[in-house]
């Protein structure tokens, strides 16, 4: 029984030829040659007996496709169109590497790119968008470590392919965390810098993950911190693996600081009185604030400052700041 065609993809393609189509239909088995009008196809492959690829010989204007086997001559109608479609260029890639994970962005220069039905690094295909006839932006699909070649296809062929490097990806090194503390309720911002970030999929405090993160370049990102206590290591996990721990890797949730005493609890306007300060996790702080006024201070132990008074008026409530946050109106100073 002759072979039957029902369809070919694409239907058509450039008058130089070299553009690669499946041929569909049955009967396929034992197929000795492929014809685009008269010229015979390159390439023949028999995938089955339903399905056949090849190579389109040079030619015009519109052809019929027939199968030949030792069984005949397939006699459909099957058109072919041979339009005058450059083939396409690629003459460079940006970046021209990427890390075996895939995901990578690229740009394709070049010429004749109008119009491209698929994008290939090696034999898998890519997704891609067609910015224009001379640029398409594609993303790197994963692959093993190695060089491969990426090639266009569009109707009027396959261009020349370019190559592109596969490389592992490195394992994410952390080399500070800053600020190294914050409160226990977490939303602290955290920026943590190191090298390695690209592709970085989980950001974490001990054993919890951050909040929103942001990778900034490859060697910063910047991560929320999460509710915690205690001292806890921040980790950043990419394909290449998870960051080791260290010194420079620590973030330590601080308490709030409470105010519970002033000693003395009055003094001149004009500031300058020393007042002992006493309540709690004042270890950490940061700042003290008669009312809205910064006060300069030492302290003396996680339970006590001491303060001098900057000057002011009437009654204001003093407040001790650190990482952890600030305390509650708990301490009333008043101004003589």
């Amino acid at each position: 029984m002759a072979p039957v065609v029902s369809g070919v993809s694409p239907n058509q393609g450039s008058t130089a030829g070299g553009n690669s189509v499946t041929v569909t239909g049955s009967g396929f088995t034992g197929v000795t040659g492929v014809r685009f009008g008269t010229n015979l196809a390159v390439g023949v492959t028999v995938q089955s007996s339903t399905q056949i690829t090849a190579v389109t010989p040079s030619g015009s204007g519109t052809v019929n496709v027939v199968v030949t086997s030792s069984s005949g001559n397939s006699s459909q109608t099957v058109p072919y169109t041979y339009v005058a479609v450059p083939i396409p260029s690629i003459s460079g890639l940006a970046p021209n590497q990427g890390t075996t994970a895939g995901g990578t962005s690229v740009t394709i220069t070049g010429t004749g790119l109008t119009g491209a039905t698929s994008v290939k690094f090696g034999s898998a295909s890519a997704a891609f968008a067609v910015n224009s006839a001379t640029q398409i932006t594609a993303t790197a699909p994963a692959a093993a470590a190695g060089a491969v070649l990426v090639t266009v296809t569009t109707p009027g062929g396959v261009g020349n392919p370019a190559a592109y490097a596969y490389s592992v990806p490195a394992v994410p090194v952390i080399a500070d965390v800053a600020p190294g503390q914050g409160a226990l309720a977490g939303g602290t911002a955290v920026a943590v810098t190191g090298g390695g970030f690209t592709g970085t999929t989980s950001v974490k405090f001990g054993s919890v993950s951050a909040g929103p993160f942001t990778v900034v370049s490859d060697g910063q990102l910047t991560a929320t911190a999460p509710a915690g206590s205690g001292t806890v290591q921040v980790t950043v996990t990419t394909p290449g693996g998870t960051s080791a721990t260290g010194t420079r890797t620590s973030y330590t949730y601080v308490p709030a600081p409470t105010v519970m005493t002033l000693t003395p609890a009055q003094g001149p306007s004009t500031g300058g009185n020393l007042v002992t300060i006493k309540g709690a996790n004042f270890t950490n702080a940061t700042d003290v604030l008669f009312g809205a006024a910064p006060a300069s201070f030492s302290i003396v132990s996680d339970i006590q400052i001491v303060a001098a008074a900057p000057p002011g008026s009437g009654p204001v409530s003093v407040t001790a700041a650190s990482a952890g946050g600030s305390s509650s109106p708990g301490g009333v100073y008043t101004y003589l």
